[in-house]
């Protein structure tokens, strides 16, 4: 009788950033990764405000996973989620102003994103601490490596900065800033990665590679 091998720390860290990456590989959350990446800068603060509220969650619902009565988890994990939004919420518009004014809105629905409440539903409330602090950083820095990545592109062909600072010079195509390019960008860049993962690991993701 073959037992199933239990998955280790780096295992799980790597699977959030490849096999499960909230944007190109589970295509959820999407909303964020189109409104806020027409600039690198609104792209990596949206990406760590939502790695410290994942990891924070999938934490907290694992240290709680046995005092959380199955029939009230869902309005708990709700609770969990917005208690966290709300920190970093509070901490951008007290700190971080100019970039609160401009993506504020979308730091108060990090609430509603799919993504770390299915973290807290299928992997932190059944798992250990350890675990769970793994899957929870692994599926941040993916989605910041997402939002990074899908940024990079819209701003430099958008607005030819990076950052702010002027990279190439001419005539930018507009349409990358607008919400059409950023579905454009998203599509091409999912497109791109899933060709990876058929042609270089059998679409297994890069997670899944021995």
């Amino acid at each position: 009788m073959s037992l199933i091998r239990e998955k280790g720390n780096w295992e799980i860290f790597k699977n959030g950033i490849f096999g499960e990456n909230t944007i190109f590989r589970m295509a959820i959350s999407l909303c964020p990764s189109i409104a806020v990446t027409n600039s690198l800068k609104n792209g990596i603060t949206l990406g760590l405000a939502v790695v410290f509220v994942q990891v924070m969650v999938n934490v907290t619902v694992s240290a709680l996973r046995k005092f959380i009565h199955p029939k009230i988890r869902i309005p708990i994990f709700m609770f969990i989620i917005a208690g966290y939004v709300s920190i970093i919420d509070m901490v951008m518009a007290a700190y971080a102003r100019e970039a609160y004014r401009e993506i504020g809105l979308y730091i108060q629905i990090i609430v509603a994103f799919a993504s770390i409440f299915a973290r807290a539903e299928v992997f932190a409330s059944k798992n250990r601490l350890d675990k769970s602090f793994f899957d929870g950083l692994g599926m941040g820095i993916g989605f910041l490596l997402a939002m990074i990545i899908i940024s990079f592109f819209r701003e430099l062909l958008g607005k030819g900065t990076l950052y702010g600072l002027k990279i190439v010079a001419g005539k930018p195509l507009l349409i990358m800033i607008l919400p059409a390019g950023g579905f454009l960008a998203v599509g091409l860049l999912m497109g791109f990665f899933n060709w990876i993962d058929i042609r270089f690991y059998g679409g297994k993701g890069a997670s899944g590679a021995a």
